[in-house]
């Protein structure tokens, strides 16, 4: 058996140690903090039980095949409600409108927008959905060696059905007019971490993801999936370490030998596999000589934007909100350009604020509310203590005027604020980024950093920095192409079997 370190507990890092342990690997896994799950975290204070980081649960068909791949029933151990409406939009000084991932239902919400936006709406869906199979069976799942995997004859003819090589705002201004129909179609964005000004037409897949496949919550939060990757790789006998940060990827003449621990223990292995941030790896865990990317590099990248979150116990409920609520900026472009282009705290922000215990009584007391607020920010925005909770405060009274909470604020009873320094400090994230790198053109498949290194032999990544990219069911992919890299498979599309 081939001894595999992974570095990093995230999403990551629990499905390669899941998959590598099923294959008969010796897996240990080391993860930093008190907890596995990275991002996908968990914490409970005063009666509310908060997931702190991913909150939406799509791409249903992801989910099940990772877990038909390790030879689980998803019903085993997850508990999924699909919710309806999926989420509910708020516009700035006008009424809020909800979105069902039903088109019997959408197409009249859009239509009162816009006149013939429902039909418009069917042909850009039925065109996304092939976009998103053609992904599935050709792109999301392929790990690419050189440019010539990515552009050759199939690629460009594929890539032409997949508007590759256009931008998401002027594809979706081919089909819609209005400005509030343009920014329903484009808020699943957020979940890239991108603008539309910058993020390749190819993404019009999340609308498909969206509006045909609907939106589901698993029951006790989101943690929960995280509790199942654990049980499965434990079930195949990997060993998962909690509170130990690693300190160092031991090289040998360009092969990776092993990694040692802060406490400065060493652990041999034959593969070193890490869902730590990339940058982090390559800067404090590799010598100079071992890195694959100046800091000029990294100083290049677009970062998807960090945030700020505040976690609420609220002594109220309110009827204004679904699971899922959405209330976007008036001035969308001027608030893309202060998180990406002239970083600052948003004048005119968009935000998202989940209430799970609307869906789920289990993650608050009888009759409060848990509410998870997050306000996208620019990566690396400096800030004091002070100027954060001036901030948050002037974020709450814009949620009592425009989202219909009246008496927020005074009926809190617990508030928690975390923001770009946390990311920083708990999961090592490049200039504090909550997600990792954005998905423009030129960080998008062949253009984003490789699986593999480079320079080390047997040193590989998985997770949101890699290949495909950023959210909880890419990386569940993430991990089957590392695996897929480890023991040279070379299919394009997902494994049925391992």
């Amino acid at each position: 058996m081939k001894k595999v370190v992974i570095i990093g507990g995230g999403v990551g890092g629990l499905a390669t140690a899941c998959i590598m342990a099923k294959k008969g690997y010796d897996v240990s896994l080391y993860e930093k903090n008190e907890k596995l799950g990275g991002r996908m975290n968990i914490f409970t204070k005063k009666g509310f039980t908060f997931d702190m980081g991913p909150s939406w649960y799509l791409m249903p068909d992801i989910f099940e095949n990772f877990y038909n791949l390790m030879g689980e029933k998803i019903e085993d151990h997850l508990n999924l409600v699909k919710l309806s409406p999926s989420y509910r939009i708020f516009f700035k000084g006008d009424e809020s409108v909800d979105m069902y991932s039903d088109l019997k239902k959408d197409i009249p919400t859009l239509e009162k927008l816009e006149k013939g936006s429902g039909e418009n709406l069917k042909k850009y869906l039925n065109r996304a959905e092939k976009q998103y199979n053609i992904s599935k069976e050709s792109f999301i799942y392929k790990n690419y060696n050189s440019i010539f995997d990515f552009i050759n004859i199939r690629t460009m003819i594929q890539g032409t059905q997949l508007s590759v090589f256009s931008k998401m705002e002027d594809y979706v201004s081919s089909y819609f007019s209005n400005d509030k129909v343009k920014k329903i179609i484009q808020y699943p964005l957020v979940f890239l971490g991108s603008s539309p000004y910058t993020t390749p037409a190819l993404y019009s897949i999340m609308n498909h993801i969206d509006f045909n496949m609907g939106v589901f919550y698993p029951m006790g939060g989101m943690y929960e999936i995280a509790k199942s990757l654990i049980n499965i790789a434990e079930k195949n006998g990997a060993k998962l370490y909690t509170s130990t940060p690693v300190s160092q990827i031991v090289v040998k003449q360009g092969e990776v030998k092993g990694v040692e621990l802060s406490g400065g223990k060493v652990i041999k292995a034959d593969i070193v596999i890490s869902n730590g941030d990339i940058h982090h790896t390559e800067t404090q865990l590799l010598g100079r000589k071992y890195r694959q990317y100046k800091q000029e590099y990294w100083e290049k990248r677009v970062l998807a934007p960090s945030a700020l979150i505040m976690y609420l116990g609220v002594k109220k409920q309110f009827l204004s909100l679904q699971h899922h609520n959405l209330l976007f900026s008036k001035d969308w472009e001027k608030n893309f350009e202060e998180i990406f282009d002239d970083p600052q705290w948003p004048t005119d922000p968009s935000l998202y604020v989940c209430a799970p215990s609307k869906t789920d009584p289990s993650v608050a007391p009888k009759n409060h509310e848990n509410l998870f607020v997050l306000v996208p920010i620019a990566s690396g925005l400096n800030y004091t203590e002070d100027s954060l909770d001036e901030y948050a405060d002037k974020t709450l009274k814009l949620m009592e005027d425009e989202m219909g909470l009246e008496g927020l604020r005074e009926n809190l009873i617990y508030k928690r604020l975390y923001s770009v320094k946390d990311f920083k400090e708990d999961y090592n994230s490049y200039k504090g980024t909550a997600l990792g790198l954005a998905h423009t053109i030129t960080q998008t498949a062949i253009f984003r950093p490789n699986n593999v290194s480079s320079k080390v032999k047997n040193l590989y990544y998985v997770g949101a920095n890699t290949n495909p990219g950023i959210g909880v069911p890419i990386c569940l992919i993430s991990a089957e192409m590392v695996y897929k890299r480890v023991a040279n498979i070379k299919s394009d599309g997902a494994l049925t079997e391992l």
